[in-house]
């Protein structure tokens, strides 16, 4: 059988339902208190896992978090950053901003061919395909972080092991009725990819 040449396209003539998603994915910093169900994320998290992953070492992790999950995860980034009083509540409220935030966790796998590195990496790539996959789903999603991500009470309260580094949380939601996409500059491609 003959191979089969590749067809490349451009944002302008597309043939690819995936490059379309891609070039429309918006980080939405504010979304409702609606968010999708446990099974409405299965086959979302299964289509995430084709992901590169260097050995097939899987080494990520999802957690759900909601309801009061959410404000244990506050009082836990209260704690690490020694707050007290106002800045205190609202460090508190943060993860209330969405009913369901998705914590990413790198698994690092011990490994004689795969550096802890390309393992995060490999858990980063799960993360990216997930928001695609919420965003081409209706939802609205953003991937936060901070400065006590990886902190000692904030790894406590999400029972990390040794071998494990949270990278973040998804957070999602149902996009409010007067968001107002702002239309987003097009990268030009020239000054990233470049020849040898």
């Amino acid at each position: 059988m003959p191979a089969v040449e590749p067809t490349l396209v451009t944002h302008g003539d597309i043939t690819l339902p995936v490059l379309d998603a891609v070039h429309n994915r918006r980080s939405h910093s504010r979304v409702t208190q609606s968010a999708p169900s446990h099974d409405d994320l299965l086959p979302l998290v299964s289509a995430a896992a084709r992901a590169a992953d260097h050995a097939s070492l899987r080494p990520w992790r999802l957690i759900e978090l909601r309801g009061e999950a959410r404000n244990r995860l506050g009082d836990a980034c209260v704690e690490a950053a020694g707050l007290t009083g106002e800045a205190a509540l609202k460090q508190a409220a943060k993860p209330l901003r969405a009913a369901l935030l998705i914590a990413i966790v790198a698994c690092r796998q011990p490994s004689d061919k795969v550096d802890e590195w390309e393992q995060d990496a490999a858990a980063a790539g799960v993360a990216h395909l997930l928001t695609l996959l919420l965003s081409e789903a209706g939802w609205g999603v953003m991937w936060r972080s901070g400065p006590q991500t990886r902190s000692a009470a904030v790894r406590r309260m999400h029972h990390l092991a040794d071998h494990e580094q949270l990278l973040g949380w998804l957070y999602v939601g149902a996009i409010p009725a007067d968001c107002r996409p702002v239309p987003r500059t097009v990268v030009d491609a020239t000054t990233y990819l470049s020849v040898l």
